[in-house]
């Protein structure tokens, strides 16, 4: 067997020098990026995106979750580039025959789980849990388990056809449970989920409209799943180590070593993927960890018997580990690859008195994009995303439009919506969504 690879990178000089502070972008570096912010002006209730994603007609299309207030559903939406605005397309939980009032946990969110079907122009979405039921406050999985009254009915998996504007079908996925992330394996026509609260991984035949539950990988969800170019499926385990399903062996294996995480004050517990972006050669993918002091890595699959993993540091600004930090604060996600052939994503920022002061015209928390070289791997800060009236550092998904402009889902104060990163002109391409990433 073949041993795991981990390579520590040390800070880059004039990459990674610096990265929590103002004067580690290039002088003008927003100039050129024009940043829009698209409430979710049309579903008051909405207080998260979660997903984000090119859907297989270029276009990008969101959830609009309401998972903070009783009898919440979920909107799906999408940009329109005619009207510069966003069009809602329905209400999920009408769709799917689940009412908000029905006194169950209700279809309040889409997490991770838009994955497009290029050949026939469909969109399949997965719902997922947390929203309570419309007469009380809050809702337990574990609690209502056996309560026929309160239980989650379970993930609703719905197909949209993006050419027609209109749902074909919808069905249960996983009963009881929400799905925390989906992928589409477009040739053999199968979706791969992960469930919630139970972390098992589940199949699901669009042929035969059939599920199949693989097993438990552990308690802790990763965020996301990938595919590589022989069909298998990948994502982590609580201890950080990479989970791997051979469809031909019909079987979860896990690698042998851990994740890249900050060996200081971390074993690699919870060092679960939060986001992967494939390279447009399909030959590795670009990761980032869902944890305190997130680090990034590329992962090439098709080496190997397990894959090589290159660590590519710490995606946010140094700190003193000594002082707990929230992983919703110490954040990083929305990686995707633009037009130009270079990885984008969204880091928090935050104002900091030893390692980061920041001055006047930045906000105490801030959500930085920055450009990642795959050729170099240097790190150059490109724009701030600015939500009118609260932080914007945490975001879900990133992705690119036909077009070519960036797209980024934002979590935290209300107003929820999505941004909108207008890249230069010599940085786009027509139909730069493709090759399509086929996970949430």
């Amino acid at each position: 067997m073949s041993k795991l690879i981990l390579r520590r990178r040390e800070f880059v000089a004039g990459a990674l020098a610096g990265l929590g502070s103002a004067e580690a972008a290039p002088q003008g570096a927003g100039a050129n990026y024009a940043v829009k912010f698209y409430p979710f002006t049309e579903h008051p209730d909405s207080d998260t995106c979660w997903s984000l994603s090119a859907g297989p007609d270029g276009r990008i299309y969101a959830a609009a979750c309401a998972e903070g207030v009783p009898g919440g559903v979920v909107k799906p939406v999408r940009y329109n580039e005619q009207r510069d605005n966003l069009d809602y397309l329905f209400n999920l939980a009408e769709k799917v025959e689940d009412p908000p009032d029905s006194g169950r946990a209700t279809q309040c969110k889409i997490h991770y789980s838009f994955v497009p079907s290029v050949q026939d122009g469909v969109l399949y979405m997965a719902t997922h849990l947390s929203g309570p039921p419309i007469d009380l406050p809050s809702y337990s999985p574990w609690y209502s388990w056996h309560d026929p009254k309160r239980c989650f009915r379970g993930s609703a998996l719905l197909a949209f056809d993006t050419r027609k504007d209109q749902v074909l079908w919808w069905d249960t996925l996983i009963p009881k449970e929400g799905c925390r992330c989906l992928l589409h394996d477009e040739e053999r026509r199968t979706l791969y989920a992960l469930s919630y609260p139970r972390d098992h991984l589940i199949i699901y035949d669009l042929k035969t409209r059939q599920r199949r539950d693989i097993g438990r990988i552990g308690s802790i969800n990763g965020q996301t799943l990938f595919l590589d170019k022989s069909h298998r499926v990948w994502t982590t385990n609580d201890y950080g180590h990479l989970v791997r399903y051979t469809p031909e062996k019909d079987r979860i294996e896990i690698s042998p070593l851990i994740l890249p995480h900050n060996p200081e004050y971390q074993t690699g517990w919870h060092s679960v993927f939060y986001d992967v972006a494939p390279s447009p050669d399909r030959e590795c993918v670009y990761a980032v960890t869902w944890s305190p002091n997130p680090y990034l890595m590329r992962i090439w699959p098709n080496e190997g018997e397990w894959p090589r993993v290159e660590d590519l540091g710490p995606a946010t600004q140094p700190r003193d580990a000594a002082f707990p930090m929230s992983m919703f604060q110490d954040h990083c996600g929305g990686l995707t690859f633009a037009g130009d052939g270079k990885l984008y994503f969204v880091a928090s920022r935050w104002r900091d008195p030893a390692y980061n002061p920041m001055d006047a015209t930045h906000k105490d928390r801030e959500g930085v994009v920055w450009r990642l070289d795959p050729a170099t791997l240097r790190r150059e800060e490109v724009t701030r995303i600015e939500h009118p009236n609260g932080p914007a550092h945490y975001v879900s998904r990133g992705a690119v439009d036909h077009n070519g402009d960036l797209f980024f889902g934002h979590v935290g104060n209300r107003p929820c919506g999505i941004f909108k990163v207008s890249m230069p002109a010599d940085r786009k391409k027509k139909d730069a969504h493709l090759p399509i990433r086929m996970w949430g």
